[in-house]
């Protein structure tokens, strides 16, 4: 059985993802954020493995 701590982190990871496509499909997409939205993904994902 998976803590409540790993499914926060599940979803906090896929409306991190959520908002990574938005903001890719925008007309002018901003670099930075997409950056610092997928190094916050990669963090969630590695602390998520680690449980």
């Amino acid at each position: 059985m998976q803590s409540s701590h790993v499914e926060s982190l599940k979803a906090k990871h896929a409306g991190l993802d959520a908002r990574l496509h938005k903001e890719q499909s925008r007309p002018a997409p901003d670099d930075a954020m997409i950056k610092q939205l997928k190094r916050e993904k990669l963090r969630i994902k590695q602390e998520i493995a680690a449980h």
